[in-house]
């Protein structure tokens, strides 16, 4: 079974947490023999979102468990913690026990303030492509991509890249048949009115 842990934090993008959520938490719904995914924060409890949304995550990050992957998403409040040797060393903690760390829009700031991202090619939100390439310049920026999956570790660009991300990752690691039929439940069919 492939257990998925979002990370939830203050100020994180809503869409950046909830778009996978409803992604993979869909594939479980369908194959709970499959998938399992959860919610954690640094603290368990009530977070507030960027918009104003309070999401809850019902285990902290101390008591989340075995992870095969990791969604840490975007949003305001991934600014502090480029600057937070605690969560930067908690990142870098997880890279060595996670298989798959993944990022939703500038959540791959974080993953190259680690030093997840050396060498390696990463995308982000479009107004922060400049800050990845500044953060370390030994990186790939992939200016132009939704996603980019480079193995062991898979970022986005921003906000709605994250639910296309998590249906490639089903993909992945359930095949294509069951990402269509995740997609379809979803009725994720982009067609924007503007």
């Amino acid at each position: 079974m492939t257990r998925v842990g979002i990370l939830l934090f203050d100020q994180v993008e809503e869409l950046d947490a909830v778009g996978p959520w409803e992604v993979f938490g869909l594939w479980a719904k369908l194959r709970p023999e499959e998938a399992e995914v959860v919610a954690f924060a640094p603290r368990s409890g009530a977070v507030r979102a960027s918009k104003g949304l309070t999401l809850y995550a019902d285990r902290s990050a101390d008591d989340v468990g075995r992870l095969d992957v990791l969604v840490h998403p975007g949003g305001a409040g991934t600014r502090p913690q480029l600057r937070d040797p605690e969560h930067l060393a908690w990142v870098r903690e997880q890279r060595a026990r996670v298989p798959l760390m993944t990022s939703v829009c500038t959540g791959s700031l974080v993953f190259a303030a680690a030093g997840l991202l050396a060498g390696r090619p990463a995308t982000t939100h479009w107004g922060a492509l400049d800050l990845l390439a500044e953060l370390d310049p030994s990186i790939d920026v992939r200016r132009d991509e939704r996603f980019v999956d480079d193995g062991d570790v898979v970022t986005s660009s921003g906000v709605s890249a994250g639910i296309d991300m998590a249906l490639h990752l089903v993909a992945r690691l359930a095949g294509a048949e069951r990402a269509r039929e995740v997609r379809r439940r979803m009725q994720y069919d982009p067609a924007p009115p503007v």
